[in-house]
């Protein structure tokens, strides 16, 4: 069985969500280098699926309210005014989580790592923290699209 330390994490992300905003979006999405990355202030929305099986975890994807509904507007060909209410934003983004999940957990699968994929959550607000624990490993990545930043967070262990 595959180690969990020699799952290239970083490369899956990479691929996953760069692919998911330029076809699915037409937006140019560029990994960033910077530990220091987070959203814009004040309201966060974070997309998160989890994986249960050989391997378990969570895979977490942060953006700003404002980034939320310009993705939201891309996904759904519309005007950013035309976006009336959260759950148009909170369905993009849990489908934007469970894409990029889904290809996690096709790639785990193919690494010996078996596990099923959960619905998406959605978690809004301003003062809160996703914290790991007991998990044996933990990855955080940044994309940047122009002035706006897409967190990507993922959890994993083996289950014994």
């Amino acid at each position: 069985m595959t180690e969990i330390n020699a799952i290239d994490v970083k490369d899956f992300v990479t691929n996953s969500i760069t692919d998911v905003f330029d076809t699915m979006l037409s937006m140019q999405v560029e990994p960033s280098d910077s530990d220091s990355e987070k959203p814009a202030e004040g309201d966060r929305i974070v997309g998160t699926v989890s994986f249960a099986g050989k391997l378990m975890g969570s895979m977490n994807i942060h953006v700003s309210d404002i980034f939320a509904r310009l993705i939201t507007a891309a996904m759904l060909g519309m005007e950013l005014e035309e976006i009336q209410d959260d759950e148009e934003v909170y369905d993009v983004i849990g489908e934007l989580s469970n894409i990029i999940g889904g290809d996690m957990k096709s790639r785990f699968c193919d690494a010996g790592l078996t596990c099923q994929l959960s619905i998406p959550s959605i978690t809004k607000g301003s003062d809160f923290k996703i914290e790991p624990q007991d998990w044996a490993r933990h990855e955080r990545f940044a994309f940047r699209q122009e002035k706006h930043v897409a967190l990507v967070e993922v959890f994993m262990k083996i289950d014994e």
